[in-house]
């Protein structure tokens, strides 16, 4: 499960790990600001863009591989933008269509994959996103987690008992039991998660995820926001990415 993966690797130990939630986050959206609005040559933008994405990803001391390799799932999604555009005669567009939306994807992954979940909803609660949406989300990627494991305990069960694909000859066994496997995964999990709300209300929950420590804004945070900033505004201004 890719949620699993990002989990852990947020848990790591590096320069970037070590930064403050908020600047990072500011530092993102500064980014994302500068790439959406580049013009002019592109293909040079993006192959400094992406150069400076790879080096976080080695200074946060990820997989590199696993890495691109998952901010790729965001691009069977735009290609069907892309591809109006290049059947509409517009191919630079499309080409910018799916050079944005990757590099996009690959600074959000940096972004989740140095920062453990609740710093990071506490980091944009602090810059004054919603409490509500910060608390649904968190659930929301909690409970992907119960999902998961159910899933997991009802493959082993099944495989246990002798169960394949391909002891299923017609199509319609077997979407029935992919159908039943698919009801009954939702109904355990929403049982499993109806039992791990009432433990939290047992034990005092409040609406409010609390973090063993404060998250301090230091020197090193505000110097690691500003080199964020320059960097990819410097590079399009250098390069002339800028709207005439």
């Amino acid at each position: 499960m890719h949620h699993v993966v990002l989990e852990r690797w947020s848990r790591g130990r590096s320069v970037l790990h070590r930064r403050d939630a908020r600047a990072k986050t500011l530092a993102l959206l500064v980014f994302l600001v500068v790439l959406a609005t580049s013009y002019g040559p592109l293909a040079a933008l993006s192959g400094v863009y992406f150069a400076l994405l790879l080096s976080a990803l080695l200074l946060a001391r990820l997989p590199v591989a696993g890495a691109l390799a998952r901010s790729a799932l965001v691009l069977p999604f735009s290609v069907a933008f892309a591809a109006v555009s290049l059947l509409a005669g517009d191919a630079p567009r499309a080409a910018a269509l799916l050079s944005k939306s990757y590099l996009s994807a690959l600074a959000v992954l940096i972004l989740i994959s140095t920062t453990p979940l609740p710093q990071l909803l506490r980091g944009l609660e602090q810059i004054g996103v919603p409490h509500f949406l910060l608390m649904v989300a968190q659930f929301l990627y909690r409970y992907l987690f119960v999902i998961s494991e159910e899933a997991q305990h009802m493959r082993v069960a099944a495989l246990s008992r002798g169960a394949s694909v391909r002891g299923m000859a017609a199509r319609r066994a077997r979407f029935r039991a992919a159908a039943g496997a698919l009801a009954v995964l939702f109904a355990r999990s929403y049982a499993r998660a109806g039992g791990i709300h009432r433990a939290m209300l047992s034990r005092g929950f409040q609406g409010r995820f609390h973090l063993l420590a404060a998250p301090r804004f230091g020197w090193a945070d505000a110097a690691f926001l500003l080199l964020a900033a320059l960097l990819p505004a410097a590079a399009r201004g250098f390069l002339g990415g800028w709207r005439p």
